[in-house]
This record gives C-alpha cells, structure tokens and sequence, in this order.
C-alpha cells in the first residue's frame, strides 16, 4: 500500500506550503512509504485529487486544496484531519495501516473490535512513541529553519529599501 499526497509545487500560499511540508516531514520521520502527486504541474493528478475527495469534505465552492492524503484509491482526510491524528497519535490509523511494532498506537481492527476492552481505557493517553516523538522534533526544526529564514529575507529586503 502506498500512500498518496497529493500537493502543489507551485503554491503561491505560505500557509499552504507549510501545511504541505508539516506532512510530508512527518511521514518520512515515520519512514512510511508515500508518494508525492503534484497537482500544480500535472492536470491528471489534479483531475483525479478533486474527483476522489468525498462531496462532504470539500469546502463551499467545491475545489478541495493540498495537501490531500489517499491510501491508494481510499481516501484519508486534509491537512485538519491529518493534524488531528497526529495530536491523537493515530496516524496509522489515519493513514490506514498498522502500527509498526512497538507502538502504542491500537490497530484499527482491534479499536472497532474493542479487542483490548477494559485495557484501551487504562491505555497511556499520553503516550507517544518514540517514532512520534522524533517525528516532532524533525517538524519543529523545520519549522525553526523556515521562521530564521523568513527573518533573513525580510532583513534583507529592509537593507535593499534603505
């Protein structure tokens, strides 16, 4: 199974470009195996994102924006949901595929199932992995990186102004 994101490479949003690296940052920290889909570049890829997003999950005028996530042909949710889970450490869950060994995220089967029935209450709720954990100190250099270079770019401008 490969997940699918689909993105814009030639976005002209910030906020757009950071929710798309906020994603993909996250999935390579947690070495799952990913496919970009560039929609800016590629009118098929665009094409297919704006068919496959489910009618209640598109926003008022219809056109859904990256990032997009599918599990090949299903689809997973936006950047809100995928954010979610995250917070939640259920983003294999979201993604659609299990846990890797060692995680305390509940593999989907077993929740729906309630399998583990009185232990999922006892669960650490605030247990993160340390696959999750890494995944967040990646995201927050990242962040750290942009934010030092968007200083260094707008004190650039100010000197070429003076």
């Amino acid at each position: 199974m490969v997940i699918k994101v689909f993105l814009a490479s030639a976005s002209g949003s910030t906020a757009i470009k950071k929710k798309q690296q906020d994603v993909v940052g996250f999935l390579e920290a947690l070495k799952v195996d990913y496919a970009q889909l560039d929609i800016a570049c590629n009118e098929d890829n665009r094409m297919w994102m704006r068919e496959n997003v489910p009618e209640e999950k598109k926003p008022a005028n219809g056109i859904p924006l990256p990032p997009q996530i599918f599990n090949e042909e299903d689809y997973c949710g936006d950047y809100e949901t995928f954010f979610d889970a995250k917070e939640d450490n259920a983003v294999y869950s979201f993604l659609g595929l299990p846990p890797p060994p060692g995680s305390k995220e509940v593999p989907v089967e077993e929740r729906n199932g309630n399998a583990h029935g009185e232990e999922e209450e006892q669960e650490d709720t605030d247990g993160i992995t340390e696959e999750t954990a890494q995944a967040e100190d990646v995201e927050e250099e990242e962040e750290e990186e942009e934010e030092q270079e968007e200083e260094e770019a707008e004190a650039q401008e100010e000197e070429e102004t003076e």
